[in-house]
């Protein structure tokens, strides 16, 4: 068995790590791998971290598919039940746009009752009004039933999407790419082949997708690292991933999975380098300060994380666990530049919008 310094010398000269170089990983010492994901992270600037400005905007929490890590769905007709009207979400997107925001990530629950043509005017209207925000929403499990509950295949559907003035999709719903963890904590969502199927569809659209991974929960290192190489594997015949984003799931108040001790802030950071060191062929992995806080957001871009991902004005799924966070521009600018990097304001492609170089300053 190959050593912990033979493997990340393997890694820094260019060569390929395997599923038993990235599990023995999990035994290294953090700083070695911090180190080794560093000189790995690539940059749009010397020295900097990206950032976007964008709002998650949940249009629905009614869900059918009852995940026992989700602490956000109720069933249909429960109290608190709510689906968002158009006006409603044109609404956040202008306090969106008149904050300087380009993104908005829209999702929600499986509805049983919504039809294709709620999503599909929803697009149009936010496209109409607001030509210049970026939509990066709705997730692989929705595409999915959209395209079981019309008959139109996936090809098809995103051809009507990308009309109507979608963008591109969020990662949500990968959890970990492997069926036996699948089949314990979400067995009536979408399989692994699936995802990686709609995700797959989505990138040949002409539609970039990021990729996630929720760990800490009932997953093995290797399973870890065996959902890793699948994106890497699909990054490989599409180049359609646009970041990666891991994040640590949270137990407070979920049902069915409450008894989880969370990952620890060693497991994250290890787990942030080792997706550095894995997923080669990925140019950006965005710090999950939302999930695991912003001083171990911090420290994980040290450890191989380039963007900090979005400001946040709200998020109804992380609410019910407890986290409520409402982060401005100027936070992940002073965040950034206190972890000794150059705050980048970036839109969704990664296009550099505002280099922020001293306090107070920023040049175009």
């Amino acid at each position: 068995m190959k050593g912990h310094a033979e493997i990340l010398e393997k890694r820094l000269k260019g060569e390929r790590l395997t599923l038993d170089d990235g599990a023995a990983l999990y035994d290294c010492d953090l700083l070695s791998l911090g180190e080794a994901a560093q000189r790995l992270t690539p940059r749009l600037l010397p020295d900097a971290v990206t950032f976007v400005v964008d709002r998650n905007i949940s249009y629905t929490n009614v869900c059918t598919i009852g995940c026992d890590f989700c602490a956000f769905h109720c069933a249909p007709g429960a109290p608190g039940a709510y689906v968002l009207s158009q006006e409603e979400i044109l609404g956040k997107v202008a306090e969106l746009e008149a904050l300087g925001g380009t993104q908005v990530l829209i999702q929600g629950g499986i509805h049983p009752d919504l039809k294709l043509d709620y999503y599909l005017d929803m697009v149009r209207a936010i496209h109409g009004k607001f030509p210049k925000i970026h939509m990066h929403s709705f997730s692989a499990i929705e595409m999915d039933v959209l395209s079981q509950k019309s008959g139109i295949p996936l090809p098809e559907l995103f051809r009507k999407f990308k009309e109507a003035g979608l963008n591109s999709l969020p990662g949500g719903g990968a959890e970990i790419l492997v069926e036996r963890v699948r089949q314990l904590i979400s067995p009536r969502k979408i399989s692994s082949g699936r995802w990686l199927e709609v995700m797959r569809a989505a990138h040949e659209s002409g539609l970039k997708t990021t990729g996630t991974m929720v760990f800490g929960h009932v997953e093995t290192k290797e399973e870890r690292i065996m959902h890793l190489l699948r994106l890497r594997e699909l990054q490989d015949q599409t180049n359609g991933f646009r970041a990666f984003i891991p994040w640590s799931f949270v137990s407070k108040n979920t049902p069915g999975m409450g008894d989880l001790k969370p990952a620890g802030g060693d497991d994250y950071l290890k787990t942030v380098a080792i997706s550095r060191l894995m997923l080669d062929n990925f140019e950006h992995i965005q710090s999950g300060w939302l999930t695991e806080g912003m001083r171990l957001g911090q420290i994980a871009l040290a450890f191989g994380c380039d963007d900090m991902g979005g400001t946040l004005i709200e998020d109804k799924v992380l609410e019910p666990t407890g986290i409520r966070v409402r982060t401005r521009r100027e936070d992940l600018v002073r965040l950034i530049r206190d972890a000794g990097f150059i705050p980048v304001q970036r839109d969704t492609n990664y296009q550099i919008l505002k280099v922020f170089e001293e306090v107070g300053h920023a040049c175009t």
